[in-house]
């Protein structure tokens, strides 16, 4: 009896078809029309201010943002995503096939799961592309894989991977790509993560009585936990800061990219960065862990607006650490848990070394 056909699902965010106005107007009535982004009820509500407020009088602040990031190709996270792809497959050779796909925008998810059933695929590995739970990331590429996959290849088994957000080889690839900013002089690291609303963490907490209810929450342990993306975010970091080897006091975390109308977490990467200079913190070095791959959020709002920002403050050097894009040290990550699901399958010598050929040719 053959072995089923196995391959690797991608998924990241996604990006506009281009930087006009229109193309960015229907991205954002895609992803904030998504009701694990913006879940107000009624429903009607939600459509009403995503169609009628917020894309219309967004979109154009947006297209020009994208415009100051855009590359000759298209847009950064996709080219990223696509080259994370490419490197990958190299690095798993006749092992598994990788695809990738977009939660919004393109490839579509409905798309790439049609032509995995044409290539007969049978068996997936799902990899969303956040570190961290959150309805409106993690979770969302989940129930979409597994709704488009029930509804247009219904025998294709899928098996997901969990977050990863403290998975010892994923923080040594955040510390393999951090260090050579470490080594450089500064006075402090500010760790940005993507901000949600305070409500997603009570949303996701089944017990109803732990998350931002009890005393320091995200360091008391609880089941919670699984579901938390605060708490999440707090243990990589600290991971990482204990990889690193950062002095107590030089560090802290903060939340980027809210929306108006009701709490979100904080403290705000905008009023740290306005803030930090006044407090003899003026060499800064900024990570933004919550994405594996730059994007709009990373390098408009933190590399590019956020920089101007705390110059403006008085701070003297700023410091974007890029994310781990297609770096050797996220490949081999990937790789490893790609090779955990296949079974422990591991490349010969000879397969390591042209793979290691075919990456530096990419």
């Amino acid at each position: 009896m053959s072995s089923p056909k196995r391959a690797v699902l991608l998924v990241n965010l996604g990006s506009p078809a281009s930087t006009d106005v229109p193309d960015v107007r229907n991205y954002l009535r895609e992803f904030l029309g998504d009701d694990r982004v913006i879940d107000i009820q009624p429903r009607w509500l939600a459509w009403f201010l995503v169609n009628c407020i917020i894309a219309p009088t967004r979109a154009p602040k947006s297209a020009k943002a994208y415009r100051e990031i855009w590359q000759p190709g298209g847009s950064p996270l996709v080219l990223t995503s696509k080259s994370v792809r490419d490197k990958l497959a190299v690095s798993l050779g006749a092992d598994a096939p990788v695809y990738l796909a977009m939660r919004y925008g393109q490839p579509a998810i409905a798309d790439v799961i049609s032509r995995m059933k044409a290539d007969g695929i049978e068996e997936v590995l799902l990899f969303p592309q956040y570190p961290h739970y959150a309805m409106s990331s993690w979770e969302t590429v989940v129930v979409k894989v597994y709704a488009e996959a029930a509804r247009l290849a219904p025998e294709l088994k899928i098996e997901c991977t969990q977050p990863f957000y403290e998975d010892a080889d994923y923080i040594e690839a955040l510390y393999e790509v951090s260090k050579p900013y470490f080594d450089r002089p500064h006075d402090f690291v500010l760790f940005s993560y993507h901000g949600i609303p305070e409500r997603h963490l009570r949303k996701g907490d089944a017990s109803k009585g732990h998350c931002t209810l009890v005393p320091n929450c995200c360091a008391t342990c609880n089941p919670a936990q699984a579901m938390c993306y605060k708490a999440q975010i707090t243990k990589t970091t600290h991971a990482l800061v204990k990889r690193a080897g950062l002095t107590a006091g030089k560090w802290s975390i903060s939340f980027q990219s809210r929306l108006a109308g009701e709490p979100w977490l904080t403290p705000y990467t905008d009023k740290e960065l306005e803030t930090l200079p006044a407090a003899g913190k003026k060499n800064l070095i900024v990570l933004t862990p919550a994405f594996v791959a730059d994007c709009l959020e990373t390098l408009e709002e933190i590399a590019g607006e956020g920089k101007e920002e705390f110059l403006h403050a008085g701070g003297e050097h700023f410091q974007h650490v890029p994310c781990l894009n297609d770096s050797p040290a996220y490949i081999r990550f990937l790789e490893g848990r790609v090779r955990t699901w296949l079974g422990g399958a591991s490349p010969t010598a000879t397969q390591r070394i042209q793979a290691a050929r075919t990456l530096a040719e990419i």
